[in-house]
């Protein structure tokens, strides 16, 4: 079964532009590189932040689907841990040097917007997986659905909440 839901599409679209927009930008980038996710994990994220269009014909397996949403939750849990304390140090705040004005402002606003902006992006995720799960749940039938045969799921909620 492919899940080509266009409320599931609409919300990893959403996911994607949140992502890029204010956790992945360019003051924040160098910082989230140095997290210690293993590259399947960024891989995973990539084709949840990146690859959606991908998606459009064919539709998402779930079980592809909740290792992206996995992927996402363990990164917003270790930014939370690893990033979001040290993110001013990390992006160079406390020096300023060939950053021009408007720069400055828009870094600093990455920074102290940061822990807001990944609740926003557990929500979301959180969001993705509820109905994602209502689906395999309607569509599984007599089988069991696909979310109860991955156990990390279990983990989520101590992923996406802080």
């Amino acid at each position: 079964m492919q899940i080509k839901n266009p409320e599931i599409f609409s919300l990893i679209e959403s996911i994607a532009e949140h992502y890029r927009t204010n956790i992945s930008n360019r003051f924040t980038r160098r910082a989230l590189s140095s997290m210690t996710l293993d590259p399947a994990t960024w891989n995973l994220i990539e084709e949840l932040t990146e690859k959606g269009e991908n998606y459009r014909y064919q539709g998402y397996h779930p079980d592809e689907l909740y290792t992206q949403v996995l992927a996402m939750a363990r990164f917003i849990y270790q930014s939370r841990r690893q990033i979001q304390p040290n993110l001013r140090f990390l992006t160079g705040s406390a020096g300023s040097a060939g950053l021009s004005s408007s720069d400055r402002v828009f870094r600093d606003m990455a920074v102290n917007n940061f822990g807001p902006n990944l609740k926003i992006l557990a929500d979301k995720v959180n969001e993705l997986y509820v109905k994602v799960v209502a689906i395999d749940k309607d569509t599984a039938g007599a089988r069991p659905p696909v979310y109860s045969q991955i156990s990390e799921l279990k983990e989520l909620g101590r992923y996406l909440v802080e």
